[in-house]
């Protein structure tokens, strides 16, 4: 028999752990941006790029793989679409990889940035201490608070 409190308790700390919060936020935050950087991408970087192509809008170039109920030529993918046309989208393709190039490019900034911090939080360690010396008779490893050496029973100045 399944017991429900046990089970709710455990669901509920397992959801509250820091790495579940974590990645929840992490995932909402990954969701804005990207609408940031697709905002970005289609609204700043594309048209003058279009402007440089002929005043195109870029992710309406495309290939008629199959002609639809009417023949082409078309003016846009929607027009193809509408016409029941098979079509190869590689103007939308090369957006969404200047997308992702600009998103590995922000979070690649973004980690670096983070690296600093953290390196910049962390204190430089002081040299240990040695804990050991070399006997100048046998050159042995000796023990840094001895004064007589164990494998040749030389003295040895401490």
């Amino acid at each position: 028999m399944v017991e429900w409190d046990t089970v709710l308790k455990e669901f509920r700390n397992f959801i509250l752990k820091g790495n579940v919060l974590e990645l929840a936020i992490a995932f909402i935050l990954g969701a804005a941006f990207s609408t940031i950087v697709q905002s970005m991408v289609n609204d700043i970087i594309m048209p003058p790029i279009g402007i440089l192509l002929g005043n195109t809008d870029f992710t309406d170039f495309f290939v008629v793989l199959k002609d639809g109920k009417t023949a082409g030529p078309y003016a846009s993918i929607v027009e193809a679409k509408a016409a029941g046309a098979v079509t190869w989208n590689y103007g939308k393709f090369i957006t969404a990889v200047i997308t992702f190039l600009i998103v590995a490019a922000a979070l690649f900034m973004l980690f670096r940035a983070a690296q600093r911090v953290q390196k910049m939080g962390e204190k430089e360690k002081p040299a240990a201490a040695p804990t050991t010396k070399s006997c100048p008779h046998c050159f042995s490893t000796i023990n840094i608070k001895a004064t007589r050496c164990a494998h040749c029973t030389a003295t040895v100045s401490a």
